[in-house]
């Protein structure tokens, strides 16, 4: 190729990705104009509107990290270990015991342990120290004008807008996660508007600012999503060597009572006891890891985020924070699986007549129903986990070599 030619090309493909930058811009200016006119018919002043949306700015990176497909699937230990630790235990109770006052005022009226309070407030910042680094209104508008989840989006930008002007922020210093969580306890929006509380009395509620005003609104959210009084989230518990993993699960919650008639029990041997309160068995990390028996709190932690894991992490660092111990079972050792990995699992168990839908890199219920029937069809212990022991013998990975 000459120089000349490739000269020219290259001068092709930077007008070209030019004119699509330029395309880009002028679609989502016009989609901010849009969004100003949503504004206003939602009851937004047109003068706070328009000085709104002039301050905000396209965000690519926000869209690469709504279509980011992580390299790696995250494990149960993998995930437990980088959030329940030592330093966060160690600072999660110098926390409580920094604002004690409080947070047993908190607990009084709440009905929310304060240790559970400080777990939440661990897990979602570090306490206060990383409240992410994105303008919020940035990122909302990006999302907004992106079909993926427009209307979602939209709906949290003008919740939004309305909090700026509510509360008297200042836009350049609403500053979140790249989808708009904001503050020590990382509320979105619609949560903020709704649940969020003056917790230090001086007639504003910022997530940011005010760590009381945080604390008391984690407070109020939980009480208002159900949280249960007297109860715990669940614990760890020892499962029978009998037991039949297809009865883990929310679907198969049942009192108390039984699960101690069928053979379960504390790790240390004793009854779980003969209450009637419903409970259901989890277990993240498959036969070779800790079980736990999880309770109606388990599911309102949920609530605030929808994994098991993070139920799981904020009630055992809430436990430890309160001076508990830690897991009792160890934690199985497992590669970092990749995509391509459980990609490869899923091929391999549609090819073996275990229907789990188009290969995706993702454990969801589909994979662990096929991984369960391939165990039983192999003699295997059939707990749906995908261990070393299914990834070795269907061939994603090779056997070792004595």
């Amino acid at each position: 190729m000459s120089k000349w030619l490739s000269r020219t090309l290259t001068a092709s493909v930077l007008t070209l990705v030019s004119i699509n930058s330029a395309l880009a811009s002028d679609d989502f200016e016009q989609c901010k104009n849009n969004l100003s006119e949503q504004a206003v018919k939602a009851g937004i002043s047109q003068e706070l509107a328009t000085q709104v949306f002039a301050e905000i700015r396209y965000q690519p990176r926000v869209i690469e990290l709504d279509r980011n497909q992580p390299e790696f699937v995250q494990t149960f230990p993998g995930y437990y270990t980088k959030r329940v630790n030592d330093w966060r235990i160690n600072k999660g109770r110098a926390m409580y015991t920094a604002h004690r006052e409080l947070l047993t005022e908190l607990s009084r009226k709440y009905g929310v342990p304060a240790h559970y309070l400080v777990a939440f407030w661990g897990l979602e910042t570090n306490f206060g120290s990383y409240k992410g680094n994105m303008n919020v209104l940035d990122s909302l508008t990006t999302l907004a004008c992106d079909e993926r989840r427009s209307r979602f989006f939209t709906k949290e930008l003008m919740t939004a807008i309305k909090l700026l002007d509510r509360e008297s922020l200042e836009q350049s210093k609403m500053v979140g996660s790249w989808a708009g969580a904001m503050g020590h306890t990382q509320f979105m929006p619609s949560a903020y508007m709704h649940y969020a509380i003056d917790g230090d009395s001086d007639g504003k509620v910022n997530l940011w600012d005010s760590e009381k005003d945080a604390l008391a609104s984690a407070a109020n959210f939980l009480f208002r999503l159900g949280w249960q009084p007297g109860y715990r989230w669940g614990r760890e518990i020892t499962l029978p060597d009998n037991f039949d993993y297809r009865q883990a699960g929310y679907k198969h919650k049942r009192p108390i009572s039984q699960w101690n008639k069928m053979g379960v029990t504390k790790p240390d041997g004793t009854p779980i006891g003969n209450s009637e309160e419903p409970a259901f068995v989890v277990v993240p990390a498959g036969h070779n890891g800790p079980a736990f028996i999880a309770y109606h709190n388990f599911r309102i932690i949920m609530r605030w985020n929808n994994s098991e894991f993070y139920a799981i992490a904020v009630g055992k660092l809430a436990d430890q924070i309160a001076g508990e111990s830690g897991l009792v079972s160890p934690l199985p050792d497992l590669p970092a699986y990749s995509r391509s990995d459980i990609m490869k699992l899923q091929a391999a168990l549609n090819k073996l007549g275990h229907d789990v839908g188009k290969p995706d890199g993702i454990i969801g219920p589909a994979t662990r129903t096929g991984i369960r029937q391939y165990q039983i069809d192999n003699n295997m212990i059939a707990d749906g986990f995908p261990g070393l022991d299914v990834m070795k013998a269907i061939g994603v990975f090779e056997e070792e070599e004595n």
